[in-house]
């Protein structure tokens, strides 16, 4: 309710002025506990989840108030994407507020503090408990983008629970080449060499706008290299009909108009792996009926972002009931006995 009444107000601001404020509030919040694992908990990737529901890489990119959002009610966080150097990001304005449509499109470019300001927070949390993964990228000028890669890899393994190697933004040049069959096992060779013995599974994040012929080569790969899951999606450069004045800005759209693409990648994953990996669904989830639809379709977790923009923070608290009442009234025991049957 406060939050339908501070939208107006909200929205007038600048949308990454009005992000900034967003995690100042939550800095000083005294919400900061993790859920407890609940009727909807599960194991992934030998991590176990309180609930399925995620805040998606993006919101918190310097790993500022992780557990913050875990307060919110999410099973879990993922923070990022972290560059090893700090850099700027693309010039501003760089995200957009799609109202029409219920959709968001950014050109942010990694824009984040980078590894070692990142680490050192994340240092400081140890022993907090709760699910939190690490988003890594590569700088934009760096010559070496996998050595970037391994490096983080590195740095992050003894602080993340998992980690996400997100080879799929649309918005540094060049990053989504590295889903190339040869350039993504030359990647996924180096992360694994650098992670060593450490316990963190290594998760992909995948674009929506793969192509069809390349699904089965990432599928295969991802099996051979034994990542812990992959997520599926990222924002997409494809445009769908939509009503903004925005519609045309550059940059990776996300929100509602992503639902079906990311939806159908979804289900295009889970065929090529045969349910043999854990799948992530991210992309235009704004409801309990959207993340159980994803759940029946083979994701073992759900994340969202651009939903809270227009819904609030309560969201995750109500998709989680939402969830809960569905798997009732569908007569499944657990969300693990869920995933795929639809």
């Amino acid at each position: 309710m406060l939050f339908q009444l501070l939208r107006p107000a909200l929205f007038t601001l600048d949308p990454e002025r009005a992000h900034r404020l967003t995690l100042a509030g939550l800095r000083v919040s005294p919400l900061k506990q993790p859920a407890k694992p609940g009727p909807l908990a599960s194991e992934v990737a030998g991590i176990v989840f309180p609930n399925p529901v995620g805040m998606a890489a993006g919101f918190d990119k310097d790993g500022e108030v992780p557990d913050a959002v875990l307060g919110l009610g999410f099973g879990f966080t993922e923070v990022g994407s972290i560059t090893p150097l700090p850099q700027a990001g693309n010039p501003r304005p760089r995200l957009f507020r799609l109202a029409e449509d219920r959709a968001v499109i950014n050109r942010m470019g990694f824009n984040n503090r980078g590894g070692q300001a990142a680490a050192l927070r994340l240092a400081r949390r140890s022993g907090r408990g709760g699910v939190v993964g690490v988003n890594i990228g590569a700088n934009k000028d760096s010559p070496d983008r996998i050595a970037d890669y391994a490096a983080m890899t590195t740095l992050m393994t003894p602080l993340a629970s998992y980690l996400a190697v997100n080879i799929s933004s649309p918005n540094t040049p060049g990053l989504r080449a590295l889903q190339d069959e040869g350039a993504l096992t030359a990647l996924l060779d180096a992360v694994i060499a650098a992670r060593g013995n450490g316990q963190a599974p290594i998760f992909l994040k995948v674009a929506p706008d793969v192509e069809p012929v390349d699904i089965d080569a990432i599928a295969r790969i991802a099996l051979d290299r034994q990542l812990g899951a992959l997520i599926i999606s990222n924002t997409t450069i494809s445009r769908p009909a939509l009503a903004s004045r925005h519609a045309g800005e550059a940059g990776g759209l996300s929100g509602a108009p992503l639902r079906e693409l990311a939806q159908q990648r979804l289900r295009d994953f889970r065929a090529a792996t045969g349910g043999a990996i854990p799948l992530i669904g991210v992309g235009g989830i704004a409801s309990a009926d959207d993340a159980w639809a994803r759940i029946r379709a083979g994701a073992s977790l759900v994340q969202l972002y651009s939903a809270l923009v227009y819904q609030g923070p309560g969201l995750a608290h109500r998709i989680v009931r939402g969830l809960e009442q569905l798997m009732q009234r569908d007569g499944f025991s657990s969300i693990a006995e869920a995933v795929g049957t639809g």
